[in-house]
């Protein structure tokens, strides 16, 4: 046993280092295995067989030479089906951050994905732009309230220009120029007339009443016939008197 723990070797004295020579054999074009889950749901073209997503697999990993997307690296996977053992091969996707399946498998069918619209590279970046910059709440508001008020002031421009198109064609046509009341002044003036309609009345009804006679009937009218008593409660703490036990007792205090 000890002949395999070999930590040192024999070199004869002749030994030439320099008559060594490295041969490179021929390169190796075997792909790398990783381990890794199926990223999304799928089915064999070939056997028909059901691959949940999220099942482990051994898979190659392949790297295309000279396929990128914005200096990001594809990678394509082959992976076998567990029914027919027939090859199925997916590559990523950087674009939409998702995977693409090639061949061997078809994806199942996602209603998320149904009506999606693939946007282009200058959209995409017109996007990110968009996103990136921040937008101030304050300011965002400011330019509401302006535009609103432009809208006012437009708004208020057209009326007057249609009251007075109004007045110039009531002009031409050699009738009287009327203007419209306004509903909301209107409303106004029948309201003012209502509440001095009302004040009127109650001045009359207090006019038309009977004078008092003398005072003394005016103080029977203003002080009530039977004056209830107001009973006040005191929360004032009061000390009980002790009670001399000394002259019960017939003790009498010394005086002094």
């Amino acid at each position: 046993m000890s002949e395999r723990k070999v930590l040192q070797k024999y070199y004869p004295p002749d030994f030439d280092h320099t008559k060594i020579t490295k041969s490179k054999g021929p390169k190796s074009t075997k792909l790398p295995t990783v381990r890794l889950m199926t990223p999304f749901a799928m089915r064999c073209t070939r056997c028909g067989t059901w691959i949940p997503k999220s099942k482990k697999f051994n898979a190659r990993k392949e790297t295309p030479e000279g396929d990128k997307y914005l200096g990001i690296q594809k990678f394509r996977f082959y992976l076998r089906c567990p029914g027919c053992s027939g090859e199925i091969s997916f590559m990523t996707d950087p674009k939409n951050m998702d995977y693409v399946a090639e061949a061997g498998a078809k994806r199942n069918f996602e209603p998320w994905r149904e009506n999606h619209v693939e946007e282009t590279d200058e959209e995409r970046l017109r996007r990110l732009e968009a996103e990136e910059v921040e937008v101030d709440p304050m300011q965002d508001l400011e330019a509401k309230m302006h535009d609103a008020q432009e809208d006012m002031q437009v708004a208020d421009a057209l009326d007057e220009i249609r009251a007075a198109n109004m007045r110039h064609l009531k002009a031409a046509e050699g009738g009287e120029v009327t203007v419209a009341p306004d509903a909301v002044d209107e409303e106004r003036e029948r309201q003012e007339a209502d509440d001095a309609e009302a004040a009127r009345l109650a001045f009359q009804k207090v006019g038309a009443a009977e004078p008092l006679e003398d005072l003394q009937s005016v103080q029977e009218v203003a002080e009530p016939a039977e004056v209830i008593p107001i009973i006040t409660t005191s929360f004032k703490r009061t000390f009980k008197k002790k009670k001399d036990f000394g002259a019960a007792l017939g003790l009498k205090k010394k005086t002094s």
